[in-house]
């Protein structure tokens, strides 16, 4: 069965952070993932998470309030590890205080060293932080992001190249965030990908295509995708991460009937 998660982050932009979460489980959801927590009231998260009976699901182990593609302390930056890991190791804290599963994990940009440099100082950044993650339960969900719409410049485009990392790094804790939308626009083909590679992935991200909608308002076909996915034995959880067509309730609800048809 589909284990819906809600990300707050594009959802009824005009009402409190904290507000966000009374709508979503309103609508009758008990998990939501949220991205940086420097930039939040912990104290009120947690107070407006208790008070309603709703868990997080994740979360980024990146502080830096920045774009994925443009960030300063970047795991492709081989001088910049030793930050990097104290980073993660702050947020893994966070994580452990709100019970929280996963923190998703932003490579950072390309930069200006070959490209087997930048990819053995992810997997050193993650190699050196996996033991620290698996103390705490907490899965470094590592995403792969679209270059064409959303983010260029950014290091790690195509799901295999993700799969590859995770594999080298060699820890139960370091995975894959497989994210729908980014991956369509990437690389299509994505019952098989995801389904011949489940030991790798440890979170899913949906949204449509092209316009980054709740399911049902583009181009992909989630009733057969999450279909698909379940009857492969996919147990973890399954992030909505889009911005409303029209109308935020309406969108919820749409979703709220996908996950339970």
């Amino acid at each position: 069965m589909i284990r819906p998660s809600i990300c707050l982050e594009m959802i009824y932009e005009d009402a409190p952070f904290v507000d966000r979460i009374d709508r979503v489980a309103d609508h009758g959801f008990d998990t939501v993932e949220f991205w940086t927590w420097p930039d939040k009231d912990l104290d009120a998260v947690e107070a407006g998470l208790d008070e309603r009976d709703v868990s997080v699901a994740g979360m980024a182990a990146n502080t830096e309030l920045r774009r994925p593609e443009e960030l300063e302390r970047a795991l492709t930056d081989p001088s910049k590890q030793e930050a990097i890991v104290g980073d993660f190791e702050k947020s893994i804290e966070v994580a452990k205080r709100f019970d929280c599963s996963n923190l998703i994990v932003l490579v950072g940009p390309e930069l200006e060293y070959a490209h087997a440099e930048m990819y053995e100082s992810v997997v050193t950044c993650l190699q050196e932080v996996a033991p620290t993650a698996e103390a705490a339960d907490v899965t470094l969900i590592v995403e792969p992001l679209n270059t064409a719409v959303d983010h260029e410049g950014y290091f790690l485009e195509q799901s295999s190249v993700g799969f590859d990392i995770a594999h080298e790094v060699d820890s139960p804790a370091v995975k894959i965030n497989f994210d729908i939308y980014h991956q369509q626009i990437s690389e299509g083909n994505i019952i098989s990908t995801v389904t011949e590679n489940l030991d790798a992935i440890g979170h899913l991200h949906v949204a449509d295509v092209p316009d980054r909608h709740e399911p049902g308002t583009g181009e992909l076909n989630y009733p057969n995708i999450l279909a698909a996915v379940d009857d492969a034995g996919y147990d973890r959880y399954v992030g909505f991460e889009y911005t409303a067509a029209e109308d935020d309730d309406r969108a919820l609800t749409a979703i709220r009937e996908l996950v339970t048809e």
